[in-house]
């Protein structure tokens, strides 16, 4: 089978599937305060994210991740893990999560075949949590990262935002959470999905001014970075852990982006910097055969966009995109 190649050369290694756009968070730099939800008629059902997912995986995709929106608010949620995982192919299995139900979801989750998760958390303080969050609980979140501790989850990573102005002073005690080592902490710089349309340039804090603060308190080595990666690692001189920071903005690494997108809606997102989406869910309703949607598939992503390394050359600032609920990241 001929890799799924874009116009670029990028072979697409990686999918990630939105399987909602609801969330029961608020996060300020993802969704807007009164959002307008999918008709849940539009949505995906598991059986048809599982036709497209497998179709991928005959075209050379190994890992995916599940992503919202909120995914462990979809429904039984782990049956599509379930089915996930008998798909010919796949290494590994992954989710990102604001982890408000992980706690009493991970033990289904990591039974159903789920490997790896992702949890979000952007401040240590109670407060300044519920503010950026929009109501979130910081201790029901906690709870749901030990829990993925306790059911061995791995890789288990950690994802904090960094906006310059509202938490870039926990930039370090965030880092402390990976020294221990049983958790990788991933630091993102601001990028233009928010739903308010607030993102400014002004407002990033940059990768280079997020490891110059972690130095402040921890020697920190570089890591070798993996093709296709979407994080600059760095691991503690005198400890076991490791972080990472995506620098999506002030040094992007698109020349070999491996990733692919599947909205909640059925659209392949092949740039998630692209305002376009090619929609594969009326082939998917309309009887079409496997080959007609692999050669969609195909199509869609051989119009892959250079990426936002592109745009910041060509243009003087960055237009806000989509708010990220939309797509999941």
């Amino acid at each position: 089978m001929t890799p799924l190649t874009d116009s670029y050369g990028r072979v697409a290694r990686k999918l990630r599937i939105s399987v909602t756009d609801r969330c029961n968070f608020r996060c300020e730099f993802c969704m807007p305060k009164t959002p307008v939800w999918l008709p849940r008629s539009e949505i995906l059902t598991y059986e048809e994210v599982h036709r497209v997912a497998s179709l991928l995986a005959k075209l050379g995709v190994e890992k995916i991740r599940l992503s919202g929106g909120e995914p462990l608010m979809r429904k039984d949620i782990e049956k599509l893990i379930g089915m996930l995982s008998e798909v010919p192919g796949l290494q590994s299995i992954s989710m990102t999560t604001n982890g408000f139900l992980l706690g009493e979801k991970a033990a289904a989750l990591r039974k159903a075949g789920l490997n790896g998760l992702t949890v979000s958390l952007h401040s240590l303080k109670p407060e300044r949590f519920s503010d950026i969050t929009g109501g979130g609980v910081f201790e029901q979140v906690l709870a749901g990262i030990k829990a993925a501790k306790q059911n061995r989850f791995n890789p288990l990573k950690i994802n904090a935002v960094i906006i310059r102005g509202c938490n870039e002073d926990e930039v370090a005690d965030l880092a402390s959470l990976a020294t221990n080592g049983d958790v990788t902490v991933r630091f993102i710089e601001y990028m233009p999905f928010d739903g308010e349309r607030m993102w400014g340039m002004e407002k990033v804090f940059s990768g280079k001014e997020i490891v110059e603060r972690i130095r402040e308190r921890y020697k920190l080595l570089p890591v070798s970075r993996e093709n296709g990666s979407t994080a600059k690692n760095f691991k503690f001189a005198d400890s076991a852990g490791e972080i990472g920071i995506i620098t999506s903005i002030t040094e992007p690494f698109c020349a070999d982006c491996d990733r692919v997108r599947l909205s909640a809606d059925g659209k392949i997102v092949p740039c998630l910097f692209d305002k376009r989406g090619f929609d594969l869910r009326p082939l998917l309703r309309g009887g079409a055969s496997d080959k007609a949607l692999s050669d969609f598939i195909r199509n869609a992503v051989l119009q892959k966009a250079p990426g936002v390394e592109t745009l910041l050359k060509k243009y003087s600032k960055l237009d806000h995109v989509r708010p990220m609920h939309t797509i999941g990241g």
